[in-house]
């Protein structure tokens, strides 16, 4: 589910000053700065939809979320672990307004090219929100990853797309797109800084007629604490 698999904030959240582009820029230029030595590393998610591709078994990802305040909580600290190879949860903590945000996935199929999972997402019990359950596929070559599914929002069933190109281990391009007036497309890039260490920084358009243009930014730290050796070879999205 990770990656930017982006977990909202429930509807009822505490509407907060949106991060300014001046913000977002200092957020991400030291960082642009010290990566200069990067080594290679495997990417990770897209930047607003779940992806069908589990988080590896043991893996342990944490999270720094920052966002304007039209996406979700503006604040976010996630944790997403791998519990098997066919099953993954993730916890999010917003600040702004103080809330958990609870999703989980499934792995049915997992042999690439072909994937497919179901899951459910947004489960917010502080906020009173309930799960939105999904399903989605996917077809994982090296380079290009496609994804198609559907999710059930509230009242509403919304389909997701998305679409990442991998130039190698280290940089990934993505687009997705979730139907829905309070959804958004994006544009966004993963950056591998160091094997362990991404960012992921990405511009949401919204999906209203007003059609406007949100920053959004994540950075992920990935700690091994069981389940073998990092797959040096594997391009697919783990989790965020």
């Amino acid at each position: 589910m990770t990656g930017g698999k982006r977990i909202a904030a429930g509807p009822g959240s505490v509407k907060m000053p949106p991060v300014s582009g001046r913000a977002f820029g200092l957020i991400c230029f030291p960082i642009l700065l010290g990566a200069a030595s990067s080594s290679w590393a495997t990417t990770k998610g897209l930047s607003q939809i779940v992806t069908p591709d589990l988080q590896p078994e043991g893996d342990l990802s944490l999270s720094l979320q920052v966002q304007d305040q039209q996406i979700a909580n503006p604040y976010q600290f996630q944790a997403e672990l791998g519990l098997t190879k066919w099953a993954e949860v993730a916890v999010f903590q917003g600040f702004k307004p103080n809330e958990e945000i609870i999703g989980t996935e499934i792995g049915i199929l997992r042999t690439e090219p072909c994937l497919l999972s179901i899951g459910f997402i947004n489960w917010s019990p502080r906020s009173h929100v309930d799960p939105q359950p999904y399903v989605e596929a996917g077809y994982y070559t090296e380079h290009h990853k496609v994804i198609v599914g559907a999710i059930h929002a509230g009242s509403k069933n919304e389909a997701i797309l998305g679409y990442a190109y991998d130039f190698n281990k280290k940089f990934r391009v993505q687009v997705d797109f979730q139907s829905g007036r309070e959804n958004s497309s994006t544009l966004g890039v993963t950056w591998n800084i160091t094997p362990d260490f991404q960012m992921n920084p990405a511009l949401y358009v919204t999906n209203d007629k007003a059609h406007k243009v949100l920053g959004y930014v994540v950075f992920t730290y990935t700690f091994h604490l069981w389940g073998g050796d990092k797959a040096k070879d594997d391009l697919t999205v783990p989790g965020h």
